[in-house]
């Protein structure tokens, strides 16, 4: 009978974090690395190319792969002959020590995202407890563990639906993925839970995404079960979609479709649908009481050599000068270089500004916004000669509600996110001449070799939400929308839906 040491499962989680806040999977980078080959969309291709040139540094340099460090989720299937040295903590209470002491190690910090009271003050926790643990028992001596560090963005795209028994799952799918906008992250895989209830659904969809990026060998050798059959139907049908990466439009919007089922009610049929980004991190290890487990890092060599240049006619910009008359020259698609002074806020630093307006307060205090840009980003800490930790963007959809706020009453020339901008953020864009910049999700730690020097400005109290000055140079970004209100994450799908049409005529 195996005896498992609760030091032993607190060191595991511990390294398992840090192990996967810098290495991706080499199934997911080979999967990227195919869809990156094959691409036809340039600006898909620009993206995947980000990508897996920041996979790669943040192997090298063992930092974030994504400033969004995410929500620890944890399946611990615990055996039935186990036994614990001791039984002072709880499995629980085991996995929250593993992640505070991941969270805050000072060679390798991450983010503290994680906020309690979630319906009141939201008050920032500090170390990334507690995690969303599922314990369940099965037979055996030993411990299986599987751990995965979620980023917000891409389980706020998170779906569930209570079908009829006789309704399509993988029309539901086609039509629902749309609606999700690009905050997911594409490229990346769909987790569908299917039976069960309503909560059971949601829990298989996302352990389906701790399996490995396997779509091709089942292609290669034929579907055999209905599972199998609808993985490759839904991985076919999205990719017709024509979303592609970051929503720009291409050929390759999902890598791979996972699927877990269950029985359900006769009259029931209950789908979730969670998206893994382009940040996919889990880990998969057991333990038998031989002490803690080993995670042995991949090769670099096993990344693949690619490399990204901007091209001729690329605009630089000097943020320092630029004024709104510029900006109108500047068109969607395009790619542009800034170099110069940005300031920074997300969710809860809006919030704050919009409070102190609205009580006639004005911006606070050493906070100019006007002729700026904003960057939405909550940063991981810096160590060692770091201006500043990884800083790639957050879902700029978020703070579509603030917008014409921050357009009318704080004199901004545009905005610096990702993922697409909502039908009457585009119009106040387009009514303010305004641009909206979007930097490539997933690639933070390639961003972050751009800023140059970062100082918190206002709101140090929230944390990585606090409003930052960064010094950029040469930051790589797409104009996502322009100053007439031209949109690429509706342009860009909606040309390579058709050609993807086209080429399987």
């Amino acid at each position: 009978m195996a005896v498992i040491r609760q030091q032993d499962f607190i060191d595991s989680i511990e390294e398992s974090l840090q192990y996967i806040s810098y290495y991706h999977p080499l199934d997911y980078i080979k999967a990227v690395e195919k869809a990156y080959n094959k691409e036809k969309s340039q600006a898909a291709k620009d993206a995947m190319a980000q990508i897996l040139i920041n996979s790669r540094m943040s192997a090298e340099g063992k930092r974030p792969l994504c400033q969004d460090t995410g929500i620890v989720t944890c399946f611990v299937k615990i055996g039935m002959g186990v036994q614990w040295d001791k039984t002072d903590l709880t499995v629980q209470q085991m996995v929250d020590e593993g992640t505070r002491r991941a969270y805050l190690n000072p060679d390798n910090p991450l983010r503290a995202s994680i906020v309690a009271d979630p319906a009141g003050k939201r008050s920032n926790t500090k170390d990334n407890t507690p995690a969303v643990v599922h314990i369940d028992t099965v037979p055996g001596g030993e411990i299986e563990i599987m751990i995965a560090a979620k980023g917000g963005g891409s389980e706020n795209k998170s779906k569930m639906v209570m079908l009829n028994p006789s309704d399509d799952i993988a029309d539901w799918v086609v039509k629902t993925l749309p609606t999700m906008g690009a905050g997911w992250c594409p490229p990346g895989m769909l987790g569908i839970g299917i039976g069960g209830t309503a909560e059971k659904a949601a829990v298989m969809a996302k352990e389906s995404l701790m399996d490995p990026v396997d779509i091709q060998e089942l292609m290669d050798r034929g579907a055999e079960t209905t599972e199998e059959k609808l993985r490759l139907d839904i991985f076919k049908k999205v990719n017709a979609l024509g979303i592609g990466a970051q929503g720009l439009g291409g050929l390759t919007t999902v890598v791979d479709i996972k699927i877990m089922s269950c029985p359900t009610h006769a009259a029931s049929k209950p789908v979730a649908m969670i998206p893994n980004c382009a940040a996919t991190r889990h880990a998969h290890f057991r333990l038998d009481g031989s002490g803690p487990a080993e995670f042995t890092p991949p090769r670099l060599e096993d990344w693949p050599k690619v490399t990204w240049e901007v091209g001729e006619g690329t605009r630089r910009v000097d943020l320092n000068t630029v004024t709104k008359e510029d900006i109108q020259d500047w068109k969607v698609g395009e790619t542009v270089l800034l170099s110069g002074k940005m300031l920074t806020g997300r969710d809860a630093a809006h919030k704050r500004i919009q409070t102190m307006l609205a009580n006639g307060e004005g911006l606070p205090k050493g906070v100019n916004f006007d002729n700026k840009f904003i960057y939405y980003v909550g940063p991981v800490d810096a160590v060692r000669d770091e201006a500043v930790g990884p800083a790639g963007p957050t879902t700029a959809t978020r703070m579509d509600k603030f917008t014409d706020m921050m357009l009318e009453q704080t004199g901004i020339s545009g905005m610096i996110g990702k993922a697409e901008r909502g039908p009457a953020t585009v119009a106040s864009i387009a009514k303010h001449k305004s641009v909206y910049l979007m930097a490539v999700g997933g690639a933070a730690y390639l961003v972050s070799k751009a800023i140059k020097k970062a100082r918190v400005v206002a709101f140090e109290d929230l944390g990585m939400e606090a409003i930052y000055e960064f010094d950029v140079v040469d930051m790589p970004v797409t104009v996502a929308v322009d100053s007439t209100g031209a949109n690429a994450h509706e342009t860009g799908p909606a040309i390579w839906k058709i050609k993807i049409a086209e080429m399987e005529k």
